[in-house]
């Protein structure tokens, strides 16, 4: 029989995340433990290559200087700019990792010297939780059973820190990779026209409207992780866009006069 468009979808589970729920297919997904995500290095990369990049090239365009002068100047903050944010984002990411484990040998400490006080703060988290009476006996004295267990509860519940970490390696390479590779497209057109002199008779009007379409873009794909519209996200990047490069060519249209 076919489906009807307005057909409840709740009487049709999908197969594949009930395939996902099997106690085999749980026991195997948290024995390999929590997957690192690196949109937010992925997104952050290209979002400022894209504004600092086309605002460097709004800027010179503003300033009516060269083209010539864009691709330099443009290159030199593509190649510095996101070194900077790639090392930025290594040792941020490594001083998250090392902050962990500090926090897991003093919580270490804590427990050799005063366990009772320690094993207090676990009843006490779990009775926040809704545990009571001889459950929650049981629960303390089943975490307080294991060190590294007890030492993980106390980490994440008091302290608030996530128990593990991305590879700030892969953080940085991810964040320098998009950075590069969609910072130039609001430099695509002034290269083209360097290397192949009248492919563009206004390159910074290509210029523009590329990045416009890569900021929406941008948006557009952060959004399939997020709550949020995939409109809405690409009208929000947009217009983040727009505003960086229109202070950008203000100023340099403010200061057209001081070059020579």
């Amino acid at each position: 029989m076919k489906r009807s468009l307005f057909e409840d979808d709740s009487q049709h589970p999908d197969r594949s995340l009930a395939s996902s729920h099997t106690a085999e297919a749980i026991r195997k997904r948290l024995s390999d433990g929590p997957s690192q995500s690196y949109l937010r290095d992925f997104i952050y990369g290209a979002m400022d290559g894209t504004v600092t990049t086309f605002a460097v090239v709004s800027g010179v365009a503003g300033a009516g200087l060269s083209n010539g002068i864009v691709i330099i100047l443009g290159l030199t903050n593509l190649m510095a700019d996101g070194f900077s944010m790639a090392v930025g984002n290594y040792l941020g990411t490594k001083a998250e990792a090392g902050q962990r484990d500090r926090a897991r040998d003093e919580e270490r400490r804590h427990i050799e010297l005063l366990p009772d006080g320690e094993r207090e703060e676990i009843r006490q988290i779990l009775a926040r939780k809704g545990f009571t009476g001889q459950d929650l006996e049981q629960a303390v004295n089943v975490i307080t059973g294991d060190i590294s267990r007890w030492i993980d509860m106390m980490v994440q519940e008091e302290l608030g820190l996530s128990l593990t970490t991305p590879s700030p390696t892969k953080a940085a390479l991810a964040t320098f990779g998009e950075f590069i590779l969609i910072g130039l497209i609001p430099l695509f057109p002034f290269l083209v026209q360097w290397v192949l002199p009248g492919s563009f008779s206004t390159p910074f009007l290509w210029s523009s409207l590329s990045t416009l379409v890569a900021y929406f873009c941008i948006g557009a794909a952060k959004s399939r992780y997020t709550a949020q519209r995939w409109y809405r996200a690409g009208i929000e990047t947009l217009l983040i866009g727009v505003v960086a490069a229109g202070l950008a060519y203000g100023v340099g249209l403010l200061l057209k006069n001081i070059t020579p």
